[in-house]
């Protein structure tokens, strides 16, 4: 395939005129993922959210899918499970058609711990939703949008965490080493998929007024504030707003870059 051919695969991932095929979004039943789905229907693309709980949250968010005027799906899987991943996918080829975009926002923080009470546990919970649950469903996206397996091109935005960069002590380490990873695979990916016309990036978001957040406690949400220096969260929809730039045609050319939404942080 010509350089020309695999541009013309990558600009397909435009909202405007959008080819067939749904943008997946993990862990889109609420907060980020949930914003980010409903602004892509908005946008005019079909979208697929894939959920773990609170099916009524997911039901509500296709709603909001289905009142913009795109087809959507809430489909039950967890990314921590292969066959659940695998299974997902070939439901949204049936029933919308293919998939043009991923957005890989499900996470686990695998719970709360100090490296002296860390468990083999905790790190399963993290890893395996985060770190193999983004590789897999990245390896299922790309193989249906690789322009030289047939496919038109797309985008896939990985979703990532200040932890990353700041280590979380004391608290999550074990949750910002799999962000951290998150990053390292979309370096890797953004070369390994060029050629087939499909641009990886990410988002590395701050604190964000989202429910993970306001579960540890009120403190916990105003010492975070606190260092940021914007002296705010952010919102699910300014992270949703950079999301959607990453995977338009106005970001054709960005791929392999991280993006931080943070306030400053």
């Amino acid at each position: 395939m010509s350089p020309s051919e695999a541009e013309d695969g990558a600009r397909d991932d435009r909202p405007d005129g959008a080819p067939p095929g749904a943008l997946v979004v993990t862990g889109g039943g609420r907060g980020i993922g949930s914003r980010v789905a409903v602004r892509a229907a908005q946008a005019g693309l079909d979208v697929a959210i894939l959920y773990l709980e609170r099916e009524d949250a997911a039901r509500s968010t296709l709603r909001e899918i289905e009142a913009a005027g795109a087809r959507g799906l809430a489909i039950r899987a967890d990314v921590a499970v292969e066959d659940d991943i695998v299974r997902a996918f070939a439901q949204v080829d049936r029933e919308l058609g293919g998939v043009r975009g991923l957005v890989n926002n499900a996470a686990s923080n695998g719970g709360r711990s100090l490296l002296k009470d860390l468990t083999r546990a905790h790190l399963e919970r993290a890893f395996h939703t985060n770190v193999f649950g983004s590789f897999l469903c990245a390896r299922e996206a790309a193989r249906r949008m690789s322009v030289r397996e047939g496919g038109r091109g797309g985008s896939i935005v990985n979703v990532s965490s200040g932890a990353s960069r700041l280590g979380s002590p004391g608290v999550w380490v074990h949750y910002a080493a799999s962000k951290a990873a998150i990053e390292t695979m979309t370096l890797g990916l953004s070369k390994e998929l060029a050629a087939d016309g499909v641009r990886v990036n990410t988002v590395r978001c701050g604190v964000i007024d989202t429910e993970v957040h306001h579960a540890h406690g009120e403190d916990r949400v105003r010492a975070l504030m606190a260092q940021v220096p914007m002296k705010r969260m952010g919102t699910p929809d300014e992270v949703a707003a950079a999301v959607m730039w990453l995977l338009s045609g106005e970001a054709s050319y960005v791929t392999g870059a991280t993006l931080d939404v943070s306030g400053g942080l």
